[in-house]
């Protein structure tokens, strides 16, 4: 009696080892459905909103900072956002953040796990990672283009200037 139920613990244990490894997917195992991503700027302390796909603002804030992003945005679909980088006295900067496929999906195929391959992966966004984990952006000052007018009294100019002068009466 005592083997039989042995056996029946030993097959129980292989059932529930078959289900886990067929039931689950590697990308959602090992990776997660989210990445940590850095943003930094020369300056520092710029001001900047990060938009999803569709233009919903997912964080607002300034640099440097250290946040988390998903890398899916629904069923078969990947995230991607647009980093604006805001400060004053500099250029605005919008910056992409695109997403990969992750390589830990394709091991739902060599583990045979069909329902992590066609719906776990896809539906919680770990068959996606995060391309550029870091974004590291140096803000061009703004450029003046603003035209001006200089009066320059005729003794104070260079000297290789007063051959373009021409007369005015």
């Amino acid at each position: 009696m005592e083997k039989l139920l042995m056996g029946h613990r030993y097959l129980f244990f292989i059932f529930v080892l078959f289900i886990l490894i067929h039931c689950t997917s590697c990308a959602t195992l090992f990776s997660g459905n989210s990445s940590p991503v850095t943003v930094h700027s020369e300056p520092s302390k710029a001001s900047i909103t990060i938009t999803d796909r569709k233009g919903k603002v997912v964080y607002s804030g300034k640099t440097p900072t250290t946040l988390r992003l998903k890398s899916g945005a629904g069923f078969f679909t990947k995230a991607s956002y647009k980093v604006k980088f805001e400060l004053e006295g500099f250029e605005e900067r919008i910056i992409p953040v695109h997403t990969t496929i992750n390589g830990w999906y394709f091991g739902n195929i060599l583990i045979g796990g069909v329902i992590g391959l066609l719906i776990i992966d896809p539906a919680t966004g770990a068959m996606w990672k995060i391309k550029n984990d870091f974004v590291d952006e140096k803000l061009a000052p703004k450029a003046n283009n603003a035209t001006s007018l200089r009066i320059m009294d005729i003794k104070s100019i260079p000297t290789d200037w007063k051959n373009q002068l021409v007369p005015v009466n």
